[in-house]
């Protein structure tokens, strides 16, 4: 589920749901803000793997939170 495997399709892995979060993280935004951004994705089709893909971004770095607000972080493209 985390990486593309032969069943589980690069659009539905945490890696390619991760890469649309950080399309639309152009700039600093609320978790909400986010989610807003994000939810008429197909690929993103819960709240749920939303949340998952937000760790996943946080754990390898791309991401960061500070002040109720997310960043793109120090190892994102």
């Amino acid at each position: 589920m985390i990486l593309p495997t032969k069943i589980v399709h690069t659009k539905k892995s945490l890696l390619g749901i991760g890469a649309i979060v950080l399309q639309a993280l152009s700039c600093p935004l609320t978790v909400s803000s986010l989610w807003d951004k994000v939810k008429t994705k197909k690929e993103i089709n819960s709240f749920e793997f939303f949340v998952l893909s937000l760790d996943f971004l946080y754990i390898i770095g791309a991401i960061s939170y500070k002040n109720g607000r997310i960043f793109r972080g120090k190892n994102a493209l």
